[in-house]
């Protein structure tokens, strides 16, 4: 398996379909297949070896597409970066993976100089926007057209794809290394439970860098469908791109689902041809769904549970159990059953698989499973031990193998589709002045899933509101990962081992709900 051959097969049978829009421009595969190729021959002649790692910064759009399917052409290895990163963290990023090249769209030509300074794996730069180039970069268009096409690399199977970035307990991201048949066989087993089909055409609405939506990609070039492209989610504007392109395929994080369902306008949309609608990163509620399922009355919902360092899929809860009978039997509160590729356990400490209904730690182990993480091998160890990948999901399983998700293992919280790990935000929040001790949890939130909460013990005659602790975090982490509220205590619960007892913490906030955590 490799991730070009769904072009190539495209360029066989279909060469003349539409393969890409983003606004106005449109791409047949032929004319992918010929950008690519040149574009991996401007690699090579620029000095891109093979194994070199190679960085994309910017929004959703054709050009993205371009460079997930060019950096292996040309034998790389895709390193795509979270654009809603401080530029600490995107600079720390590519220098762990000791990135030789970016590219950078008009959003972030801007940190071109920047990147430069503080990368000194950084070798140059490409412009990939729609604008100017900047006199100092260089320039996509230009390349492409002095470029010779070149064969493709043929890298495949168990060689890297890519390294993708995720939250790092200790504050730092971890790069996850995911193989060309870690992403295949992800989207295949994803395939085989419906959606994607012939014909299919699919919105990018979840941003590109994100494993969620690289599922989209994969499954997209495997089927040879029409990727259309929204380089920032907006609710109007992606309903608008929906009914226009007839949007057959769409993939969502809650938080967006609930803003286009609940968009005042929808009922003059038509989304009638939407027949497959995923949607993971964070569950929904049955009451959002509800309303989803009534304004896109033709589309089959799938609820996908996984994570990046299973290419983003473990369990799945297909179309049949979000009707009456799967919510009699309690099933729409799962996160679902194994894909056909995988298998799922649930676990004691001591790794050993616990009876049914018992609750334990979710460990899945299967071809998508991870080679490791970059430059941690303490950490690859630990979550790889026996084989099997530890998710840090605490749940259970019931006699029909649907499982359950009710609390997290790691001290992390999922907000918006990310993972905001607390040691990182607590480290943020200590450096303001007036801050003597804190601690952040995740708490219950209709538009986010989770949001991020803190509690703070001020200095003696300390002042703090949250508006300025979120300017504050701000600077120093990116704004998804900053307090959205504040709580002020006199002191934290401190449990007989010195540790913050956040379970008291949380359960002001979670009490009476099935869940621990969203």
């Amino acid at each position: 398996m490799q991730f070009t051959q769904g072009l190539h097969r495209a360029l066989q049978q279909r060469p003349d379909t539409i393969a890409t829009i983003c606004g106005e421009r449109k791409t047949s595969f032929r004319q992918l297949q010929d950008r690519v190729a040149r574009l991996a021959g401007a690699l090579r002649k620029l000095g891109v070896r093979d194994g070199d790692r190679v960085a994309m910064l910017g929004f959703n759009s054709d050009h993205y597409l371009a460079y997930y399917l060019a950096v292996p052409w040309a034998g790389a290895v895709v390193n795509p970066v979270n654009f809603r990163w401080s530029l600490d963290e995107i600079i720390y990023s590519l220098n762990d993976s000791e990135s030789v090249a970016i590219f950078l769209d008009d959003s972030f030509a801007k940190h071109a100089d920047a990147l430069l300074d503080g990368c000194p794996f950084l070798r140059f730069v490409i412009f990939c926007g729609d604008g100017q180039c900047p006199d100092d970069l260089l320039d996509l268009e230009t390349l492409i057209a002095g470029a010779e096409p070149i064969a493709d690399s043929g890298v495949g199977d168990d060689e890297t794809f890519g390294v993708f970035y995720t939250g790092g307990t200790t504050g730092a991201p971890k790069g996850v290394l995911l193989s060309h048949r870690n992403i295949s066989s992800a989207a295949l087993a994803l395939m085989a439970e419906g959606p994607f089909p012939d014909g299919s055409i699919g919105l990018h609405a979840a941003p590109m860098f994100h494993l969620a939506d690289m599922m989209m990609s994969t499954c997209l070039l495997l089927r040879g469908g029409t990727h259309v492209m929204l380089p920032g989610f907006r609710p109007d504007i992606a309903l608008d791109i929906i009914s226009k392109h007839r949007i057959s395929e769409l993939l969502l994080v809650p938080a967006m689902l609930q803003a286009l369902v609940d968009y005042p306008d929808i009922g003059r949309h038509d989304l009638s041809a939407v027949k497959h609608l995923l949607y993971g990163a964070s569950p929904a509620s049955e009451a959002l769904l509800d309303r989803a399922m009534k304004a896109i009355p033709g589309a089959g919902f799938f609820q996908v549970y996984g994570m990046t360092e299973l290419a983003a899929t473990a369990t799945t809860l297909p179309p049949s159990q979000h009707g009456v009978e799967g919510r009699i039997a309690g099933r729409l509160r799962s996160a679902g059953r194994a894909f056909c590729h995988l298998q799922v356990r649930v676990v004691d400490t001591e790794d050993v698989e616990l009876p049914r209904g018992q609750v334990g730690e979710i460990v899945v182990r299967g071809p998508n499973v991870m080679q490791g993480y970059l430059n941690k091998p303490e950490a690859t160890e630990a979550a790889l031990r026996g084989g099997w990948m530890h998710t840090g999901d605490m749940g259970y399983m019931d006699d029909e193998g649907y499982v359950f998700v009710v609390d997290r293992l790691k001290d992390m919280i999922i907000s918006g589709g990310e993972n905001v790990y607390c040691a990182e935000v607590e480290n943020a929040v200590a450096r303001h002045p007036a801050v003597a001790a804190c601690a952040v949890i995740g708490i219950p939130s209709e538009e986010w899933g989770e949001a991020v909460h803190a509690t703070v013990v001020l200095h003696n005659g300390g002042e703090l509101s949250q508006e300025a602790l979120y300017a504050h975090c701000k600077q120093l982490i990116a704004g998804y990962k900053c307090p959205r509220s504040m709580e002020v205590r006199d002191s934290l619960p401190i449990s007989g081992a010195g540790k913050v007892l956040k379970t008291e913490l949380r359960k002001p906030f979670w009490e009476g709900r099935e869940r621990a955590v969203n």
